[in-house]
């Protein structure tokens, strides 16, 4: 065929218009525009979609780039229509775990029986016009995913079980029993993914939320409901770690990204653990801090804290002085102002 009999199509575009906002809040560029609209979120409708995922990864420090989150259309019952929505995806999740400092690994799923269901209702596509559809499809009955967690130094295991007809997404919503294209594509591939959040979630509760694969196809209202999927079961295992023929608990090395840690935050704990040294009081310094600090900044203080407590008891060698485990001893008048400079910001901080 020669060139001239050719036809030449026009190149697709997306043609959503970029608010001022992308430049001066977030420095990117038209090109980086046309990137994050055609590539990264290819099927978000507006504009304020993408700011809602730029706002979320500048807040988290994230690459927007790397696609760390997901647009998610949801349907919403008070306003008769889907909405946009912005949700992290699985690795967005365990990039959130392990920035934690005391993830301590995920073991590969465990599947159900195979079973095969056929499915027949309507779907939007495209144009947003219904269509009817059947199609048959062979998945997994569930998955359950073992997270791991150093809690209080030791190994524990939290694992959940997710159901295939409780998590798949459907094309239609609650008005349809068709899945998604991606779950009739990949049953097992999205399932492992729901399992694996459930179990991040129950492993850290206060750190991990939803991920976008699990709220794909759902309706606001679900959440409201509290009927999106979790796990069935949970259950908290103390792990052993083995070493060729030593087998026992061990505390493994607590890692902790102080980047995550604030610098108030930091200076108050080193000042803690600095007067609790000096008076030896461990138990009063262990419960002031689980009073004063939540999630990852409880982690930082109870790890510094295990360091000194424990250089503390290997140097210690006066018998006639032994540590105070109850109470804080009084202090000389520097020492109090001290410890007292240090509960204010730690209570500044809260």
């Amino acid at each position: 065929m020669s060139n001239q009999s050719r036809t030449h199509y026009p190149p697709k575009t997306r043609n959503l218009l970029m608010p001022i906002e992308v430049n001066q809040v977030y420095g990117l560029s038209e090109q980086s525009w046309k990137v994050l609209t055609e590539v990264t979120f290819p099927t978000a409708k507006t504009p304020e979609a993408i700011l809602m995922a730029l706002d979320y990864c500048k807040a988290r420090k994230l690459d927007i780039f790397k696609k760390p989150v997901h647009v998610v259309p949801m349907w919403s019952a008070a306003l008769g229509r889907n909405v946009e929505t912005v949700w992290p995806s699985i690795m967005e999740i365990q990039t959130t775990a392990s920035r934690t400092g005391v993830w301590a690994g995920m073991d590969r799923p465990v599947w159900g029986p195979d079973i095969t269901k056929s499915f027949t209702g309507r779907y939007k596509d495209d144009n947003d016009q219904w269509q009817e559809s059947s199609v048959t499809v062979t998945f997994p009955e569930w998955v359950a995913v073992t997270v791991y967690r150093i809690v209080s130094g030791k190994r524990c295991a939290f694992t959940e079980e997710v159901y295939w007809q409780e998590a798949y997404s459907t094309a239609g919503g609650k008005n349809s029993q068709v899945p998604t294209a991606m779950w009739i594509k990949r049953p097992k591939g999205q399932l492992a993914k729901c399992g694996k959040a459930a179990s991040l979630r129950a492993a850290f509760p206060e750190e991990c939320g939803f991920a976008a694969e699990e709220m794909d196809g759902k309706s606001i209202d679900d959440i409201n409901d509290c009927s999106v999927i979790n796990g069935t079961t949970s259950r908290v295992d103390e792990a052993v770690f083995r070493d060729d023929a030593i087998i026992g608990t061990v505390e493994p090395p607590r890692v902790i990204d102080l980047s995550m840690i604030s610098p108030k935050v930091q200076k108050a704990v080193s000042e803690l653990v600095r007067r609790t040294a000096l008076a030896g009081a461990w138990k009063a310094a262990y419960d002031y801090a689980n009073n004063k600090f939540v999630g990852l900044d409880l982690t930082f203080a109870i790890a510094e804290l295990d360091k000194a407590s424990a250089a503390a008891m290997a140097t210690s060698t006066d018998a006639q002085h032994p540590i105070d485990s109850t109470v804080m001893p009084p202090m000389s008048d520097p020492a109090t102002e001290a410890l007292t400079q240090a509960r204010e910001t730690l209570g500044s901080h809260r």
